[in-house]
């Protein structure tokens, strides 16, 4: 490969890193518009905004933004095709930049309003939209270079918006592309850690999560083992849920507008008990985080929000899985630790059991046990040798998850 077209590949990657840290912050203000605009409220997180509104704005809020995004989709996707984006980007097909940039700020604009969906996948599908955009001056780029620009941008989206720069290069290198080539990896770094500086000016490399002590606990290791099992079942189930829920093409008809309204609507309602179900799961994580589950909320949380979020994906709506499925884990571990903690006299370290099971969880539903471990720890940053407790659950679901899926291989080429 000539030294020009590595110049040009770097400067590729420095142009792709900075757009995408301006997708990350477009999209990050954006949502946190439409956060306030639905439940009414001027500080503090979306949990504070839903505590604060009155009963009725917080059941018409989610219905009203689900509305209308489903109109939005109704209107987009009768006239153009919205392919997805890993298949786009390792196909090496054109990327819709119009239409990719509206579908992303439709998601922004259900998840706001209080869908149970995850948030990355806007700012990962604008990104690459920029991506692509910003390099299309470079004309001495390879098919494989132009691939791994844009699932850098796509990587370095997700790191800006949760200020998580080693598991936004993870999520390039191990998800999207499936690869530790030294060019690829350096282009993950780099244009990461340059999303997410950009991405500071908004997120000011705060914590998404706040770690409630720097204590340490004994036997956490193989408690983190012990924990594997509850990971891996949770996550299965919400893989099996997921995968039956969301339709086998996209959604075009004029139902969108109901069906998203009435998820909306149902979301709302339930929020009036359980302020922590709507959104992208951030606020389950934080309560989890806080010990401020009982026994009680956390099984109701742990059997609610995955449903909420097939329900929204059955009604056509769109977004990310990350969020969901981490809360899931960690209503999961909380429940855990409070039935062992009052029923069996234990005395586990709840956020410690929470955070585990939700890297846990999110190692089966991604397929990816190392990124789930280094995310789960970015978002929250505990002491470094907690990155031992979430790799070892992390690992121990996943392995899990191998061994049922090659039992299952065995048992069908049995049967054919």
């Amino acid at each position: 490969m000539s030294r020009k077209s590595d110049v040009d590949f770097f400067c590729g990657v420095v142009i792709v890193g900075l757009l995408a840290g301006l997708a990350g912050l477009a999209t990050t203000l954006v949502l946190r518009s439409v956060e306030h605009l639905t439940y009414h409220y001027t500080f503090g997180s979306l949990l504070d905004g839903i505590t604060g509104s009155s009963p009725v704005r917080r059941a018409l809020g989610p219905m009203v933004g689900a509305a209308l995004a489903g109109l939005g989709w109704w209107l987009l996707r009768r006239r153009f095709e919205v392919p997805p984006l890993a298949g786009t980007i390792v196909g090496h097909q054109r990327v819709p930049r119009l239409t990719w940039s509206i579908d992303a700020m439709l998601q922004v604009l259900l998840v706001g309003s209080g869908a149970s969906l995850g948030r990355e996948g806007a700012p990962r599908q604008f990104a690459a939209v920029l991506g692509d955009f910003g390099s299309a001056w470079i004309r001495r780029l390879s098919p494989g270079d132009r691939e791994i620009l844009l699932a850098s941008a796509a990587g370095a989206g997700l790191g800006a918006v949760y200020a998580v720069p080693m598991a936004g290069a993870l999520f390039t290198l191990r998800i999207l592309l499936n690869t530790w080539r030294l060019r690829a990896m350096g282009a993950a770094l780099i244009t990461s850690s340059l999303a997410v500086a950009v991405g500071s000016l908004v997120t000011h490399d705060h914590n998404e999560l706040n770690w409630p002590s720097a204590e340490s606990a004994y036997l956490l290791s193989a408690h983190g083992l012990a924990l594997a099992p509850v990971a891996f079942a949770v996550g299965w189930v919400f893989n099996k849920i997921v995968a039956a829920a969301r339709p086998a093409t996209l959604i075009r008809s004029w139902m969108l507008v109901p069906a998203l309204a009435g998820a909306g609507l149902l979301t709302g309602i339930c929020s009036h008990w359980w302020p922590e179900l709507p959104g992208n799961g951030k606020s389950v994580l934080t309560v989890s985080l806080a010990s401020g589950m009982t026994l009680a909320s956390a099984a109701v949380i742990l059997t609610l929000k995955p449903l909420l979020t097939v329900l929204f994906l059955r009604a056509g709506g769109a977004g990310g899985l990350l969020t969901p499925s981490l809360a899931t884990g960690a209503a999961a571990g909380t429940l855990l630790v409070l039935a062992l903690n009052q029923l069996a006299g234990t005395h586990l370290h709840g956020p410690v059991i929470s955070l585990g099971a939700a890297a846990g969880v999110l190692a089966v539903t991604q397929g990816s046990p190392t990124w789930a471990a280094i995310f789960v720890w970015e978002l929250a940053r505990p002491p470094i040798w907690m990155l031992l407790v979430f790799a070892v659950t992390a690992v121990g679901a996943h392995a899990l998850d191998r061994l049922v899926v090659r039992h299952r291989q065995r048992l069908d080429h049995r049967a054919g």
